[in-house]
């Protein structure tokens, strides 16, 4: 009988460990979107405005082929934190191996199966110019077939993200950011043609999935000493891989689904006018999840040994998103007229403003909710999430209709974030009945956020700058008190209060 190590779930679950994690997955994504910053006006200049319009679904491809693991990344990531929680490390390394196989055959089907459409996209669905549709498609076929690598790539990272090891995950993925970004530039020198631009893309993906496989050599015992293949594994992964996939294809759905029906109600300009500071806002899901990387593996750790832990997470993981995010929303909401009008003009900052401030409210509400929906991941119980996506689907889409036919392009923002208010209600009702959690203090929670909102409302009534600026003094300074010595415990104090003396030091002694 094996005997679970009582220290698993608490080496791996620690509150400097997770906080140091975070803010490497932060700078994990945050650089290399600075990168792309610069590198993107080269690029447009470069390649010329057709090509790099073809790039830009090179690189959208590349992202999205992470979801035909058919959620088996996130099945090997709980499955793996799981046994390192219950002490059973010895089943690791067959786990491994059986995931990886099984995701590399997912790859080689879905890429022939890919190919076979390949030139109806190209040369019926896309309009692609005649002279770049030759050069095109060979480009894409090179990106089809690189899906394998990009699958097993997903699984690596999953092992070393259920070891919480996010030092050697960021040490590959900003690199591998950067390198998205500026090898194109490295290949216009000598060629504008789209072959070897995506594939020098193609090259930097396997040479990361490779350093992502030494990685995972050296922190797994005895996964070096031969492939081990296991039948009895393949079903749990499908199992929590399939319902994985239905949030993974329904949500992206709900989530891009209001430009489609703005195009069609309204027109495609006014598609602009709400999909371009919904683009920027969005980005600050980036910090929740970044959160939620971490967390995911921990809550799989701790919920099969002990709940009360996991109960503890969760509640630092609301209160920290909490923290972080609001300050950003209320200054978003408060400055949305004045930062538009700044970036993209008045006619922007008349047609958007209402716009951003739903949506920026709705980001706010959205990254709370995905604390419960990582705890619920991490619990092994997909099928709660994908079965609540599937049941708000029709419902989001009458409503979007609706809402757009009244309101424009503010009732899809009214839309989207009446949904992502349901969402996250369910949300916390679910966590709440897995950790057992007292319905008193899950009421709590609600309400707490639900009275947030109005200051939100009280954020778009100041019509001056100098006004809107004492609001904000005002709100963040409660804020920030009330953060302070009614969020914040003994130990968080202890721990800012560290950061800062160390940030200190480092400015001292250069």
């Amino acid at each position: 009988m094996i005997v679970p190590d009582p220290n698993s779930a608490e080496k791996l679950t620690q509150g400097k460990l997770l906080a140091r994690n975070t803010i490497l997955n932060v700078l994990g994504y945050g650089l290399p979107m600075l990168v792309a910053i610069f590198a993107i006006p080269l690029l447009v200049k470069g390649l010329g405005t057709e090509r790099f319009g073809i790039l830009t679904l090179a690189w959208v491809i590349i992202g999205y082929l992470s979801l035909f693991d058919l959620g088996l990344g996130r099945a090997l990531t709980k499955l793996v934190a799981e046994n390192l929680g219950a002490g059973e490390t010895q089943k690791i390394p067959a786990l491994i191996w059986t995931s990886l196989f099984v995701m590399f055959f997912i790859g080689i089907l879905v890429a022939f199966t890919a190919s076979w459409f390949l030139p109806y996209l190209i040369q019926d669905l896309i309009k692609i110019p005649l002279f770049l549709a030759s050069e095109t498609l060979n480009a894409f076929y090179l990106l089809v077939f690189s899906v394998p690598i990009v699958i097993i790539s997903v699984g690596l990272r999953g092992i070393l993200d259920a070891y919480q090891r996010f030092d050697l995950t960021n040490m590959v993925r900003i690199p591998l950011g950067v390198y998205s970004f500026t090898a194109p530039l490295l290949v216009l020198p000598f060629t504008q043609n789209l072959f070897p631009v995506v594939g020098v893309l193609v090259v930097g993906r396997l040479i990361a999935c490779m350093v992502q496989l030494l990685f995972c050599f050296q922190i797994v015992p005895n996964l070096h000493r031969g492939v081990v293949l296991e039948r009895s594994i393949i079903g749990p992964l499908f199992r929590f891989g399939s319902w994985m996939t239905v949030s993974n294809i329904v949500s992206p759905l709900m989530m891009y689904l209001d430009r489609f029906f703005i195009g069609a109600v309204i027109s495609v300009s006014a598609v602009a006018y709400y999909a371009t500071p919904s683009e920027v806002v969005t980005k600050i899901l980036l910090i929740s999840g970044a959160l939620m990387g971490v967390l995911f593996p921990a809550f799989s750790t701790s919920y099969v040994q002990d709940r009360n832990r996991t109960a503890r997470l969760f509640e630092r993981g609301v209160k920290y998103v909490f923290i972080a995010i609001f300050p950003l929303t209320l200054i978003l909401v408060t400055l949305a007229h004045d930062g538009l009008n700044l970036w993209l003009g008045k006619e922007f900052a008349r047609n958007s403003t209402t716009v951003l401030q739903w949506i920026t409210v709705g980001v706010f509400v959205h990254s709370l909710g995905q604390v419960p929906y990582g705890l619920i991941q991490g619990a092994g119980r997909p099928d709660l999430t994908g079965k609540l996506h599937m049941v708000e689907l029709p419902f989001y889409i009458l409503g979007l209709w609706f809402l757009i036919h009244t309101h424009g392009i503010v009732g899809a923002a009214m839309a989207w974030f009446f949904r992502i208010c349901l969402d996250t209600v369910c949300m916390f009702v679910m966590a709440h009945r897995l950790l057992i959690i007292g319905k008193e203090m899950m009421i709590k929670k609600m309400v707490f956020i639900g009275s947030v909102l109005p200051i939100f409302l009280f954020a778009t009534f100041p019509d001056t700058l100098f006004m809107k600026t004492l609001f904000l003094v005002f709100f963040l300074s409660v804020f920030f008190f009330a953060a302070w010595f009614k969020l914040l415990d003994t130990d968080e104090k202890g721990m800012v209060l560290a950061q800062f003396k160390m940030f200190g030091s480092q400015i001292d002694d250069p």
